[in-house]
């Protein structure tokens, strides 16, 4: 599908302020692909269809998953909402006809992250943390700076001040997480 085709449908399928988030996502990753010297068009359709999951509720995702023999964690289990990611990218395929490998990889990994990303997910990743809607987020004008000059840096940061977020709130924390965070902690001290 075309780019626009595909805007059309999401504006149908997203309610407003998902719709506005992921088109903020969409250029903020396009901008991050320009500053890096990366595929341009592959950061916007990842940016594009990141969120096609999310408006599904929670235990419909599981249902989905399940049908459609996508693995589940633990923590994914007991925080259905982190699934939009995984079921999003076999939506992005299946429904979206997107069969880049990794713009698929970029939209599954971009709420968890992974240990080792490559470009295109750390680009989503951060599009996802910092575009221009975003409000509320910790060290936000700073990371936002960062993410223009060094990508593995602003993992790092974001995934640090993400786990201070949740252990702050006693909130659920995939494992995944904490393993990209140490990750990128390791990733960085190596190369300063």
């Amino acid at each position: 599908m075309k780019r626009i085709e595909i805007e059309k449908k999401l504006k149908k399928e997203l309610d407003k302020e998902r719709y506005t988030h992921t088109l903020g996502v969409m250029y903020t990753a396009a901008a991050l692909a320009m500053a890096h010297h990366a595929d341009v068009e592959k950061a916007m359709y990842a940016g594009l269809l990141h969120d096609c999951a999310k408006c599904i509720p929670n235990e419909k995702k599981i249902k989905l998953c399940k049908k459609y023999h996508i693995p589940m964690s633990a923590a994914e289990k007991h925080s259905p909402f982190l699934l939009h990611a995984k079921l999003g990218s076999y939506y992005a395929k299946k429904i979206y006809e997107v069969n880049d490998a990794e713009v698929l990889h970029a939209i599954q990994v971009h709420t968890t992250g992974e240990p080792d990303m490559n470009e295109l997910d750390k680009i989503i990743y951060i599009a996802d943390y910092i575009e221009p809607n975003r409000k509320k987020a910790p060290n936000l004008e700073e990371i936002r700076r960062m993410a223009f000059e060094n990508l593995d840096k602003t993992m790092m940061q974001i995934l640090s001040d993400t786990l201070e977020y949740l252990k702050e709130k006693e909130g659920e924390l995939d494992p995944l997480t904490m393993k990209t965070y140490e990750f990128y902690k390791n990733e960085y001290k190596m190369r300063t």
